[in-house]
């Protein structure tokens, strides 16, 4: 489990091709400020994975394919940096908001923009997600935990202060970046309710309908 209280960003160091689809990921997370053990769980731009290896500052993880083609880090090249986020420990304060490091879908920004003093990001998402949100409720962006500043049946923004942008890599994102969307686990568990609740109203209405006859 994770807060979305990114520590910072690290550079991917490597990209090597494992067992077809898959791949073996590495990752420069000294930022991290402790060394993680083999099968530590670190959200690597939202997404959460599982050391394999570690020395010297470098983490590497294997990526299944799922994981790739739901996510971001299929994009990924060497060079490329990544926001990292160790996971909580008993005791350790939560800043943000419970993230589990399981993206739901992969979003896309569509505008950034200046009013007034604020930076606004507006991320087109699909139905998915738009329908765990609310407003002034939460959303992970890249791991980064947000709060849902307006919020359309397609789109969402959020208020970056400037911390964000200087610590994480949505100080570089525009118009056209990708960003991996985990959706508030609250709105999540309501909706599978109301869906349930919903079905089960359907199979029981016609059924009132034939006693009522």
């Amino acid at each position: 489990m994770f807060s979305g209280i990114v520590t910072g960003t690290g550079e991917i160091l490597g990209i090597e091709d494992v067992a077809g689809a898959s791949i073996r990921l590495a990752v420069d997370v000294s930022v991290l400020g402790r060394e993680p053990q083999h099968g530590a769980s670190i959200a690597v731009a939202g997404v959460c994975l599982t050391v394999v290896a570690f020395e010297a500052g470098r983490a590497e993880f294997d990526v299944i394919g799922q994981t790739m083609r739901l996510t971001t880090l299929g994009d990924l090249s060497v060079g490329d940096r990544v926001n990292l986020e160790g996971a909580l420990r008993v005791g350790d304060e939560i800043g943000g908001h419970e993230v589990q490091g399981h993206v739901d879908a992969v979003g896309c920004v569509s505008v950034v923009e200046q009013r007034g003093d604020e930076t606004w990001m507006t991320i087109e998402a699909p139905d998915e997600v738009m329908k765990t949100l609310a407003p002034k409720g939460w959303i992970a962006v890249d791991g980064i935990s947000l709060t849902v500043a307006d919020l359309s049946h397609t789109e969402f923004s959020v208020a970056l202060i400037p911390t964000t942008l200087d610590v994480t890599t949505l100080g570089g994102a525009e118009p056209g970046t990708r960003v991996n969307l985990e959706g508030d686990p609250l709105g999540k568990h309501v909706g599978r309710w109301l869906e349930a609740r919903g079905a089960r109203l359907a199979i029981e209405a016609p059924r009132s309908l034939r006693d009522s006859a």
